[in-house]
């Protein structure tokens, strides 16, 4: 039957089916117009060619002598005579022609063989598709309805695109047949076929465009580290390169800004800030606040992620952004619970309660718990220290942290250009907060001079059997022969006492 075999090939291979599927629903068609026909299809035998040319439908019923079932036996007598070998209690596959059929018999097995035809065309259209989740789609709109968007795949009309408004970008606006890059997000199987869900505001579509515009991402030479959004309005991407020659940021931005200019044109003008990742919370965290300048950040709990931002008062609206967009997204990105304030409000805050002493405490506890000493001389070994106002005190000869004690007792560091009043007493609280001064003992036994060391808030100082005596402002040990205290720099004088 070559209208059968042309029909099947067309199936095949115009319309995607697989040879199983399609054998599969022509056989339940014949079966459905058989069962029409003589009220049971239990035995409807379907053969096909083994070329696919021809398929046939036969009835498989038993030799009897006496036929109690037209349907499903046979007399001997006529078994005989279709084979003379037959004998009772043998089975015996009789060909049945379709055209005999009558004609409710034949529109049901159209309608079955329809209904299966569709319902097989949407597995194979929902396995194609499924894979493709997460990729970018060129789309072109069709139409409207009730704000969600009706599009166009590019695929002769097999199924339908549809771009809910809920995952559209709010600045966006479409007339028929223009141009829509969208990223697949889901599958929904509806009565009328198989729908692809799509979006515009998803930040993998950000991802997708600018994998397009940079090469360097696609061959693994720039890594984009976490994209978080804010559709419509800006995009904060972080990205790092895997060689020291490469810079991230430069490559993803482009030659006079072309490739970023590309991303931003293809979003319709959304803002897009591109960082460079930094495993370092303190500097990620600066960089996420981009374009406002950070002057320096605070870490206030390391197990809670909390972390202050300090600005001056011109970046303060800068770093916070429109309605706290900025600082939102920037929280997003680091996933820390990032503060904002200016360099007046930080002095209010007693930093030294909150970031220095739990600096502190990270740095010099060990795996159980235990408090550990950790010998420190120098300002930039401080912890939680700004190392810029390390690096400026080091220009000016004060690197050791008693060079810096006695510079803040006579009030030299106040001259030093590039200093603010509020860091030096920042350095300052530190040293007081985290550094007891220890006595050490040299082979000999003699007691040489004191070093600074880093101790956690509760260090209890070893007593000597002779009389110590202690700063009355501040407690660190002190010596008949000193006139200020090496640790808050107050100052005093010994008396004789009367009695």
């Amino acid at each position: 039957m070559s209208e059968m075999a042309e029909a099947i090939r067309q199936l095949i291979q115009e319309k995607g089916y697989s040879e199983d599927s399609v054998k599969t629903i022509i056989e339940n068609a014949l079966k459905a117009a058989y069962k029409r026909t003589y009220g049971t299809a239990d035995n409807a035998i379907v053969k096909f060619n083994d070329d696919m040319s021809d398929v046939s439908i036969y009835s498989r019923k038993t030799v009897v002598d006496g036929v109690y079932d037209p349907v499903t036996e046979i007399e001997l007598d006529d078994a005989k005579k279709l084979s003379s070998e037959c004998e009772v209690g043998d089975e015996i596959d009789i060909l049945e022609d379709p055209k005999l059929f009558d004609r409710s018999a034949v529109t049901t097995g159209k309608q079955t063989a329809h209904q299966e035809l569709n319902e097989s065309y949407k597995d194979t259209l929902y396995n194609e598709y499924k894979g493709k989740i997460g990729e970018m789609v060129v789309c072109y709109c069709q139409y409207e309805r009730n704000g969600d968007i009706y599009v166009d795949l590019g695929n002769a009309g097999k199924l339908e695109g549809l771009l809910p408004v809920k995952y559209q970008s709010p600045r966006e606006k479409y007339e028929k047949d223009d141009r829509i890059k969208a990223l697949i997000v889901g599958l929904k199987r509806t009565s009328t076929g198989l729908q692809v869900i799509l979006s515009r505001s998803d930040p993998e579509l950000v991802r997708s465009i600018i994998e397009m515009e940079v090469p360097e991402i696609a061959d693994g030479t720039i890594e984009i580290n976490k994209i978080v959004r804010d559709a419509g309005h800006r995009t904060k991407i972080a990205v790092s390169s895997t060689r020291e020659d490469v810079d991230p940021v430069g490559a993803c931005v482009g030659l006079k800004g072309v490739r970023i200019q590309n991303v931003i044109r293809e979003l319709l003008g959304e803002k897009i800030d591109i960082l460079k990742y930094d495993p370092d919370p303190t500097v990620f965290i600066k960089n996420a606040l981009s374009p406002a300048q950070v002057q320096r950040v605070v870490i206030l709990d390391q197990a809670k992620r909390q972390a202050l931002a300090v600005v001056e008062e011109s970046q303060f609206s800068l770093a916070i952004g429109k309605q706290g967009q900025n600082v939102r997204l920037a929280n997003k990105l680091c996933d820390w619970s990032i503060d904002v304030k200016t360099e007046e409000q930080a002095a209010e805050m007693d930093l030294s309660e909150s970031a220095t002493m739990q600096t502190a405490q990270n740095l010099f506890s060990d795996e159980t718990g235990e408090p550990e000493y950790d010998e420190i001389k120098t300002v930039a070994e401080l912890p939680g220290v700004d190392q810029r106002v390390a690096e400026i005190l080091k220009t000016a000869g004060i690197e050791d942290i008693e060079q810096f004690i006695e510079a803040y007792g006579n009030g030299s560091l106040q001259k030093i250009e590039g200093l603010k009043k509020e860091e030096i007493d920042a350095v300052d609280a530190i040293i007081r907060d985290t550094v007891e001064f220890v006595e050490e003992n040299d082979a000999s036994g003699k007691e040489t001079d004191s070093e600074p060391a880093a101790a956690p808030e509760q260090a209890v100082s070893e007593q000597n059997e002779e009389e110590v005596y202690h700063c009355p402002e501040c407690g660190a040990v002190i010596t008949l022969d000193m006139t200020h205290c090496p640790k808050c720099g107050v100052e005093f004088e010994f008396k004789e006492d009367e009695e």
